[in-house]
């Protein structure tokens, strides 16, 4: 576990505000940015996001339909389609591009919560809010 993870996960989790984690992306340099929203997408994907999940995810993102990452989410296969996101380059594109991502981690892993780790699970980021 990193710490980009563990901020990766409080924020999806609701566990830190959505300003702290654009604050901590903001200071990121551009390399560090890119790999943060790919290991988003690799949250995502493994949290098995679906596509009914982007409308949602655009929504707690507080974007506009016509938003490019949200024009994305909604276009094609979800995993296709994260990883398009993921690759945005322009500075605003990858500031709504790591809300969206953290809004469609936040869906997708608790739905999984509910469904497979309601009994307990060994996910270390299913133990963050008990750490605290």
């Amino acid at each position: 576990m990193t710490e980009r993870d563990v901020m990766l996960n409080e924020l999806a989790q609701g566990i830190r505000p959505m300003s702290e984690g654009i604050a901590w992306f903001d200071a990121l340099d551009p390399e560090e940015q890119s790999n943060a929203l790919l290991f988003l997408r690799h949250h995502c994907v493994q949290a098995r996001a679906v596509a009914e999940d982007g409308p949602e995810g655009i929504r707690r993102a507080g974007l506009r339909p016509t938003h490019t990452p949200a024009v994305l989410i909604t276009r094609g296969r979800i995993n296709d389609q994260l990883g398009k996101i993921a690759s945005l380059t322009p500075r605003d594109e990858r500031r709504k591009a790591f809300r969206l991502l953290v809004a469609v981690l936040a869906i997708a892993d608790g739905r999984r919560r509910e469904h497979y780790c309601s009994d307990g699970c060994g996910h270390w980021w299913h133990r963050l809010s008990a750490a605290d």
